[in-house]
């Protein structure tokens, strides 16, 4: 399968080597990664925001970057969300988009939901060996684009050698909300100081942290709070699993993007 990495401005900005995990899974498992170096912001930022016209100007020519794509991964479940939940309402009006943005919608995946529901990857080959303990922060987003908790830790309990601990009030939103965390920071504060004592109390090592929004409020919040925990996204958990396993792999070919994009091509 030919698959488009959607891959978003946080993760490109903040956190590139998650998208180098999801480009070195996906080619480890047989598939053939795009990455069309055109692409920027969901619009979800203007969305958020109340400047419809803004938002629909961005997703206009999202839509045209990934509209001959033949599947599209995101490790984002909040972007996946505006572009399956959001962006066909941003062209009702316009019979001609709103087709190509239901179109895209269709085709867009989060990539745990990728993994396990589209491709059913049978993992049992990859000797997945990640050892340590780590907890699970279920990100809002998730639940909008019908992920439950189990999707992400059905996955984590392919891991051999890695101890789960459940975190309490797991669902509960870590405070920041895009814009939430700017214009109601003490609310935003209070819930994320919420969140640090509840990763604390796992004593895990890892924090297993799927959206790069989340991923920045946690962590500033628990050097604040002086707590000692490695955030990782699930993408880079997999494919240093899927390297210490030693499972056999699959040759396969990433396309590559323009010359000055090669950073992005998968490295065994």
């Amino acid at each position: 399968m030919r698959i488009s990495l959607f891959v978003t401005c946080l993760t490109d900005l903040y956190f590139p080597e998650v998208g180098e995990s999801v480009v070195r899974i996906l080619h480890r498992l047989g598939h053939e990664v795009d990455f069309p170096a055109a692409q920027t912001c969901c619009g979800q930022p203007a969305l958020n925001s109340g400047y419809a016209d803004e938002a629909r100007a961005v997703a206009k020519r999202m839509i045209g970057l990934f509209e001959h794509a033949e599947t599209v991964v995101t490790p984002s479940g909040s972007c996946c969300s505006v572009i399956r939940e959001y962006y066909p309402h941003l062209f009702e009006n316009d019979p001609v988009m709103h087709g190509k943005a239901v179109a895209l919608a269709d085709k867009t995946f989060e990539l745990v939901e990728l993994l396990q529901k589209r491709l059913k990857v049978d993992w049992s080959r990859w000797r997945l060996s990640y050892p340590g303990t780590a907890t699970f922060h279920y990100s809002c987003h998730h639940r909008g684009i019908g992920m439950s908790p189990e999707d992400v830790l059905g996955l984590v309990r392919e891991f051999k050698d890695l101890e789960y601990r459940p975190l309490e009030k797991m669902e509960q939103c870590c405070g920041f909300g895009g814009t939430f965390a700017v214009k109601y920071g003490d609310i935003s504060g209070a819930m994320v100081r919420d969140k640090v004592a509840c990763i604390k109390a796992t004593g895990a090592r890892t924090l297993i942290c799927n959206d790069g929004g989340c991923t920045l409020n946690i962590v500033g919040a628990c050097r604040r709070e002086g707590v000692d925990i490695e955030a990782v996204h699930i993408a880079q958990m997999l494919d240093a699993a899927m390297r210490n396993g030693g499972g056999q792999a699959v040759d396969s070919t990433v396309a590559a993007a323009p010359r000055g994009d090669r950073e992005w091509e998968a490295k065994q």
